[in-house]
């Protein structure tokens, strides 16, 4: 188990020939005054993501000295390993800084998101990074503008640059009319990592600064929805599990059936015993983090998953 200290988002090696994950779990003890929240944010985790993770904690009173999971180990997901990849369901943005046709990433930085909610989701596949905005005006449009009318808000023709504009300080257009990655807005800065906006992706200030000035106009954004990634690491098969998308409406029997190809495919020149019973499980209760599905264990990361499902199946070798 690694105590970690406080950390904002991180650059990470590539892994090794081989290999597909990135990161590492991590625990810190809450404060007395700390909500699950704030350690989130502290640590540039999602909010969705961190309750997930910690689903017996409390996640507005943890309680002090109460041992947190960071959920800060990732299978990269299947995508090309070049300028920014967002995975929709994961609400998790990775960027490849310095990568390119020529030139193998070498390193990835991950960001948890906000996307798009059921009625404004957020669209799929490959687009560009076409403009970048510094302290950007927000014109809303007419769909937003008489959602909010409905409720009794008159919103503004447009809202200038400052602490209360729904862009925040950094906007980077994409490709496809009216959607943008951008910051938010003071009374927003706690709500990253769940499916709250109008189809944009938003990220905590402090990492869209970050982000802003690395990403050049022309970046690749590929836009994918993958709830299930199996990856290797040293030799081990793993597999990360996170909610559905809830206009995909995808069944169990559907997430299984997605989940066994995946593995098909990645076991298509090896065999590898699975663990039915950890796979199983993983895909009824998304916990967002890598385990091990190969073998006849549940990996390291057991703790934070929730009891085994009963089965009779014994493992299978693909």
């Amino acid at each position: 188990m690694i105590l970690a200290p406080l950390a904002q988002a991180e650059t990470l090696s590539m892994p090794a020939p081989g290999n597909e994950l990135i990161g590492e779990i991590r625990y810190v003890r809450a404060k007395y005054e700390d909500t699950l929240i704030d350690i989130a944010r502290e640590n540039s985790i999602g909010q969705d993501e961190m309750v997930m993770a910690n689903p017996k904690v409390d996640r507005w009173l943890p309680g002090r000295d109460t041992l947190v999971l960071l959920p800060r180990q990732y299978i990269l997901p299947a995508a090309p390993h070049s300028g920014i990849v967002v995975n929709i369901p994961e609400m998790r943005l990775y960027f490849y800084p310095n990568a390119g046709p020529n030139q193998p990433a070498s390193e990835v930085v991950t960001y948890p998101i906000s996307v798009g909610r059921m009625d404004w989701h957020t669209p799929l596949g490959t687009t560009k990074v076409v403009s970048k905005i510094k302290d950007p005006a927000w014109r809303p449009p007419k769909s937003i503008k008489a959602e909010h009318a409905r409720d009794g808000e008159i919103l503004p023709d447009v809202v200038p640059p400052g602490p209360n504009n729904p862009l925040g300080q950094y906007a980077m257009k994409l490709g496809v009319p009216g959607y943008l990655i951008h910051g938010v807005d003071v009374d927003k800065s706690y709500g990253i990592g769940m499916r709250v906006t109008h189809g944009c992706i938003r990220m905590y200030p402090e990492d869209v600064s970050k982000l802003f000035p690395e990403v050049s106009v022309g970046t690749p954004v590929h836009l994918v929805n993958q709830p299930v990634k199996v990856g290797w690491l040293n030799n081990e098969l793993y597999m990360e599990v996170s909610q559905s998308l809830d206009e995909d409406a995808i069944s169990y029997d559907t997430l299984y059936r997605t989940a066994m190809a995946l593995i098909a495919q990645k076991t298509a020149d090896r065999k590898v015993v699975l663990n039915m019973q950890v796979i199983q499980q993983a895909l009824h209760k998304p916990s967002g983090i890598p385990v091990q599905i190969s073998g006849n264990a549940a990996n390291a990361n057991a703790p934070a998953l929730p009891p085994k499902l009963p089965t009779n199946q014994s493992p299978e070798v693909f």
